[in-house]
């Protein structure tokens, strides 16, 4: 059976409180009806500072969906690890963990936007380090013992629900979060289909004497918008794929890249590309992917068409996944 995910990064540009605070609340809806029709994950993401509107608070977005479905996981991918405190957070994880029973997939990551670490005055220069120690801090706080950091005993409590501990992933593209992975023993999620960094990787645990697993994305892996008429859609909804392209495209820079790599400069570019895709059901059970990821309020897409994706999906192509 594919995995089934439903991505929410709720950007809207030039949104007032009033229009983004609907998007929020048309948001939390969607995941109790996909909770309802037997979709798997709601997938969601931390970015600072954004002119657009993108999520700051993946945990905060968390809870609410928690609260608001009894059997979906929640997949924060990613929450930039060093920009955290990592007591705090550990307590965060650990009370989403038991409120949901287990349904919290947190994956860390360094992130790629140095002006979101001089948001919060953190060293770009030092997030190496800083990841190491969050995600150090928060294997020993979730024992819910006394250990050492930062020079004095601490304890955070409550203990989270999950044995031995909240699903927790390492994200990347690097060697470097390969290399952290596998000496704590953590799965590694590569932001993209890296064959290479996975053998490097396994490679590592056997040098380190520690066991893991990897959750890559498929060499295909395309954001999904389902609709009856696909070139009626892209006419009139395309400028909201290419407004998150061109936003992922403006944060890159030399060695640094994001998730989604696309060089789409126009609309007709973006559908030729095939990193976003509006498809009616049936090609999308064509595609056969392993992985559905549907994006139905992708740039701040209007709310009602993010529905009528979503229906179609969940109407037409999840009953058919079984099969």
């Amino acid at each position: 059976m594919p995995v089934t995910v439903v991505r929410f990064n709720l950007v809207e540009p030039d949104a007032t409180p009033a229009s983004l605070g609907a998007r929020y609340r048309a948001a939390l809806e969607m995941a109790a009806y996909a909770d309802e029709r037997g979709i798997t994950t709601v997938q969601t993401e931390e970015h600072h500072g954004v002119a657009n509107n993108w999520l700051p608070s993946p945990f905060a977005f968390a809870g609410a969906v928690f609260g608001a479905t009894r059997h979906l996981a929640v997949t924060v991918s990613a929450v930039i690890g060093p920009l955290h405190d990592p007591l705090r957070l550990a307590e965060d994880i650990a009370v989403l963990d038991l409120l949901s029973g287990g349904r919290l997939v947190t994956v860390a990551g360094i992130g790629y936007r140095p002006e979101e670490y001089a948001q919060f005055a953190v060293e770009w220069r030092r997030r190496g380090k800083l990841q190491d120690e969050v995600l150090e801090t928060l294997l020993k706080a979730w024992t819910g013992e006394e250990f050492t950091y930062r020079g004095r005993r601490v304890r955070v409590t409550p203990r989270p629900c999950s044995d031995p501990h909240p699903l927790l992933l390492v994200g990347g593209s690097s060697k470097a979060a390969a290399r952290r992975a596998a000496r704590l023993g953590l799965p590694l999620f590569p932001s993209a289909y890296l064959p290479e960094l996975e053998a490097y990787y396994k490679e590592r645990l056997v040098e380190y004497g520690t066991g893991g697993w990897t959750m890559m994305p498929a060499a295909e892996t395309p954001l999904l918008h389902i609709a009856e008429d696909p070139d009626r859609a892209w006419a009139h909804y395309g400028e909201h794929f290419l407004h998150e392209a061109r936003t992922y495209a403006s944060w890159q820079t030399g060695d640094i890249t994001s998730a989604v790599r696309s060089a789409a400069t126009t609309v007709d570019e973006l559908r030729a590309e095939g990193v976003y895709r509006i498809l009616t059901p049936e090609a999308c059970l064509e595609l056969g992917l392993d992985n559905l990821v549907l994006h139905p309020l992708a740039g701040g897409m209007p709310v009602e068409e993010g529905w009528r994706s979503l229906r179609l999906f969940a109407e037409r192509v999840v009953p058919a996944l079984g099969g």
